[in-house]
């Protein structure tokens, strides 16, 4: 079958603009190259190419292009084909090891095998296969795989490389004058045992043009421009490394030193630091001036392309804020600007502009956000590790931007503190803040007197659609869950009646509310049932989603036969292929706002083609620890890059009438081992520098329409249940507007038998503000109607929790 319009429409939007969020960690002149020539290619991800992570992030498209195939495609001559083939021979031998292996783990974990395979990847194997010196070029495509339900591991194959593999990479660098490792990774790997080599792309993971891209770059029809959104180094050098992967609370004794904070504090340097890519061209940043109109700061520079090739280069923005009664992160990026395409010795002047109360430390203490009196150094440069100190911002006296109260418990235990090292006198004009070297920066004084302070007004949100007041308990109770149907389907988020696939879909059993809202997962696409007929019976399905086929290998065979295509009904076929676009982590690299917005368009277009109201994306929990199985569908270890991504993206969807997104996971999403039962404890000052920041953004910047709330608990308490979160910070404090829906739980629900915390019902939720339970289930609707008669549910809850929902469903 041929392409469809908006396949190819999308498609040639990707192989036109997904370089961007590529990069070099290291690069010599070897490459580009003149033209296709004969090629060595090796490694797991030749054929076994990784196109996006696996779980609600996974997209179902017509077609994916893998390495060997793209380059192929481009007039390469693959020389190692018997080398591939025995690979893929050792690869199935090892699969059957590890479905063992995972149920095996499984019952150690207290899960069952179903769910626990969920996310759990084998380890890439050992082998003995030989390499051979025959072609003009040689390139090793390492690949990593992640998804939702389980987390990385500290392992040879997976976070560490195996050891066939620094091998057989130390053995192509040696023999070959042009070699290049290729990263088709959605996270970090420790690279320290191969950092000899000389050429190393993180090509990340590109969606259904990921083949098509590394040619391209090979040849030089492409330019990387991407940068890190991440700290790269050894895992033991994090913060959090005995801090993850605790089966019950997972202790954030970090606090607000998180990825680059965190090294550039503790004056550690990591492998790559964050911001950081090469490209095949070359620039020089220079600073123009800097100018503030009340607290909003506006630095001008001028970037010139140094170099031979055209290519684009990320302008950063950092600040490094002054000692005071608050310990401080070295420094955190304020602003970020993209260039367009500068050929061979031209120059673009920007404007890089920030609000310095965006960057405002929290005082738990005083419960407020604060600027201590001081010097702001504004620091430009290309990434975390190289910045230069071009202006000075002098506070005279503290300022509290926004008054709020403490909300949300305490974790158990004090943030670490790192105390930044001491300056010699002059320092400050290489970023320090002490002695007189900030005297000789551009000088910028602001009267903390005239900067307002934001009071917050905690109450209760209350909204009443009093047309909704003649329905009855049962009705209204039916209006705060999703349409559901029993069955696997409603647990792994297909339980949408109107768009086969589809993640959910809000009530169709109240006849006076005759509208519905329909959700489609995300983040990297639309994640629908690619194929499936209708006939007088109703829709049946003629492909297998990939999550449920991993799922056949650790079910009984009984139980498969329900989730295999139906082969005996002959209605007519549909089709449903959506274009999977690039993981999160890879849009965020690109640093391109514009792009990312085109994205979102792109995605709406699908919506509107396929009758998908809800799009259940962006994801935007923060890259706290590089193990995390869910990484790939998150932008950074950065707020700040976190939220301006997440709002360009929604702004491109909801630039279109009656599409929206859902951001998510609402907080603390860190961890997917026990993600319905662990509990995140994290200071209320690292919550809201860190977790709450991006969020923020987000719905300043973009106002999304929806935003789920996320399994795990916080400091004791589900995220879906906590009125704290929900009605005194995202509505009273950050102003949210839009519905607030549940991760796909069910109440009283566990997935873990080892799980000590309770799971969350939908009764619960509704008392916090949490309007609508997804996907919906009896379980549900008994606790509803139990709480009802107990007294423990008023109406009146149950009303506003209802009205909000059917706000929402006339407002898309």
């Amino acid at each position: 079958m041929q392409l469809q319009d908006h396949e190819k429409k999308h498609i040639d939007f990707l192989r036109q603009n997904a370089h961007e969020c590529t990069l070099f960690l290291k690069r010599d002149n070897a490459f580009p190259i003149d033209g296709p020539c004969t090629v060595a290619l090796y490694g797991n991800g030749a054929r076994k190419t990784v196109k996006g992570g696996t779980g609600s992030g996974d997209v179902a498209s017509r077609f994916f292009v893998n390495f060997e195939q793209g380059l192929k495609e481009s007039g390469f001559t693959v020389t190692t084909g018997d080398w591939l083939d025995s690979y893929d021979e050792i690869s199935r031998a090892a699969y059957t090891a590890y479905v063992k292996e995972a149920k095996k783990a499984a019952k150690a974990a207290g899960y069952m095998p179903v769910v626990f395979s969920m996310g759990y990847f084998p380890a890439e194997p050992e082998y003995d296969l030989p390499l051979k010196c025959d072609a003009d070029i040689a390139l090793y495509v390492l690949s990593r795989n992640s998804g939702e339900g389980n987390d990385r591991r500290l392992i040879p194959g997976d976070v560490y490389l195996s050891k066939t593999e620094i091998r057989d990479i130390m053995w192509l660098n040696e023999h070959y004058d042009r070699f290049m490792l290729v990263l088709n990774v959605g996270g970090v790997v420790d690279l320290s045992p191969v950092m000899a080599v000389n050429n190393i792309l993180c090509i990340s993971q590109l969606g259904v043009v990921t083949g098509n891209v590394l040619p391209d770059i090979i040849l030089g029809r492409s330019n990387p421009s991407g940068k890190l959104t991440t700290t790269w180094a050894t895992p033991e050098a994090y913060p959090t490394y005995e801090n993850f992967g605790t089966l019950q609370d997972v202790d954030y004794k970090e606090g607000i030193y998180v990825g680059y904070r965190y090294f550039d504090s503790a004056g550690k340097k990591p492998l790559f630091p964050f911001g950081f890519g090469l490209s095949y061209s070359e620039f020089e940043i220079s600073y123009r001036s800097c100018a503030a109109e009340g607290t909003v700061i506006t630095v001008k520079a001028e970037i010139k392309n140094i170099s031979a090739l055209p290519g684009k280069e990320v302008a950063q923005i950092y600040v490094s804020e002054p000692d005071g009664a608050l310990d401080k992160a070295e420094k955190q990026l304020a602003a970020f600007k993209k260039t367009k395409l500068l050929a061979a010795g031209q120059t673009e002047e920007i404007e890089l502009c920030f609000d310095l109360k965006g960057i405002a430390a929290f005082s738990e203490q005083k419960a407020c956000y604060m600027l201590e009196k001081g010097d702001y150094i504004i620091r430009l440069g290309n990434s975390s590790e190289n910045t230069k100190a071009v202006a000075c911002i002098r506070l005279n006296a503290d300022a509290v931007v926004k008054q709020c109260e403490n909300k949300m418990g305490r974790p158990g235990f004090t943030d670490m503190v790192i105390l930044r090292k001491a300056r010699k006198d002059g320092d400050a004009a290489d970023g320090g803040t002490a002695g007189t070297g900030a005297d000789r920066l551009d000088h910028i004084d602001i009267d903390a007197a005239k900067i307002p302070c934001e009071k917050t007004v905690y109450a209760k949100d209350v909204y009443i659609d009093h047309d909704l007041d003649q329905l009855s308990d049962h009705e209204l109770m039916l209006l705060t869950l999703g349409h559901h149907e029993p069955g696997l389907a409603a647990i792994v988020g297909d339980s949408c009646k109107h768009v086969p696939g589809g993640a959910g879909e809000t009530c169709l059993s109240v006849p006076s509310v005759n509208k519905s809202v329909t959700m489609a997962d995300g983040p990297a696409g639309l994640r629908l049932k690619a194929v499936y007929g209708v006939d007088k019976k109703g829709t049946y399905d003629l492909s297998v989603d990939p999550m449920m086929e991993k799922m056949l290998d650790f079910l009984p065979k009984a139980a498969g036969l329900l989730i295999k295509p139906s082969r005996k009904r002959h209605g007519d076929v549909h089709y449903q292929y959506t274009t999977a676009i690039p993981i999160g982590t890879a849009i965020a690299q690109s640093f391109n706002n514009d792009f990312a917005e085109g994205l979102g368009n792109l995605v709406a277009e699908e919506m509107e083609l396929f009758g998908v109201d809800l799009w259940l994306a962006p994801a935007l929990n923060i890259h706290r620890n590089i193990c995390c199985g869910r990484n790939f569908e998150y932008f950074s270890e950065d707020p700040f890059v976190s939220g301006k991504i997440a709002a360009a993206v929604s702004k491109g969807v909801e630039a279109h009438k009656g599409r929206g997104v859902t951001i998510k996971h609402f907080l603390c999403n860190n961890q997917e081992l026990n993600r319905n039962n662990g509990n995140s404890r994290v200071s209320e000052r690292a919550l809201r520098e860190i977790y709450l920041r991006g969020f923020e953004i987000c719905i300043k910047e973009a106002a999304p329409k929806a935003l789920m709330t996320s399994y795990n608990l916080v400091n004791n308490v589900h995220t879906s249940e906590s009125y704290e979160l929900i009605n005194d910070i995202l509505r009273c404090e950050l102003h949210y507007k839009g519905l607030v829906m549940s991760d796909w739980i069910a109440s009283g629900r566990t997935f873990c038998k080892k799980a000590e915390h309770p799971a969350p019902y939908a009764s619960n939720n509704i008392k916090a503000g949490n309007d609508l339970t997804m996907p919906g289930a009896k379980a549900d609707e008994r606790d509803i109607m139990k709480a009802l008669r107990t007294g423990k549910l008023k109406r009146e809850d149950l009303i506003c929790s209802a009205s909000r929902v059917v706000r929402s469903i006339k407002g898309i």
